[in-house]
């Protein structure tokens, strides 16, 4: 099953509406993105978060309040959409905002269970979290695009098909994995830690 969760940050460009809700997926807004996605004239099927930012008169009987104050309305609200079944999941509406919150949206990749295939979407790329739980990632990268890889949580990790391959490395945060380049074959990745692929839009 396929979810949008749609944030309380600056409204994705239209491109990215395009492309994730084309993809058959129901849409969720954490807090108060369910009221941006409104706005925006798409349907919300629920909102979820502690309900500090939404105007939950709107909403009545779609609301879920996640009262945890440990994680972030983010984490928690992937956390529900996986222990539902849902095994990818699309985040947008985390553009701007507080340097806190853009750096949280990552850290909610490390907060959030295994299970689920995670994207967050900014304006000039695309996240994917790597779970090792999950087991190994595959993507294609075109000859010379240029893509990173980041420990979130460290850990050894195995990178090959780019043209700076990985071979059983500890990998911390660090710009170690930065601005690696495709050679045009199928990048395979596997990992003790969690880890974020960017790629560029």
């Amino acid at each position: 099953m396929k979810a949008i969760l749609w944030c309380n940050g600056a409204n994705p460009n239209s491109s990215i509406l395009d492309e994730v809700l084309s993809n058959d997926a129901e849409v969720f807004g954490v807090d108060g993105g369910a009221d941006k996605a409104a706005e925006e004239g798409v349907v919300v099927s629920e909102i979820l978060g502690d309900l500090d930012s939404v105007d939950i008169t709107r909403w009545e009987g779609r609301v879920t309040e996640l009262i945890d104050q440990n994680n972030s309305d983010l984490a928690k609200a992937i956390g529900v959409l996986t222990d539902r079944g849902y095994t990818e999941i699309d985040v947008i509406g985390t553009e701007g905002g507080a340097t806190s919150h853009v750096l949280g949206n990552w850290a909610a990749l490390c907060d959030a269970p295994s299970g689920a295939r995670i994207r967050i979407h900014h304006n000039d790329s695309v996240t994917s979290r790597f779970h090792p739980d999950d087991g190994e990632m595959e993507f294609l990268v075109g000859e010379g695009e240029v893509f990173s890889v980041f420990a979130l949580l460290p850990g050894k990790v195995w990178l090959s098909g780019a043209r700076w391959e990985i071979q059983g490395e500890y990998l911390g945060m660090s710009t170690r994995g930065m601005n690696n380049e495709g050679s045009g074959e199928v990048v395979s990745l596997r990992g003790e830690g969690i880890l974020a692929v960017i790629r560029p839009r």
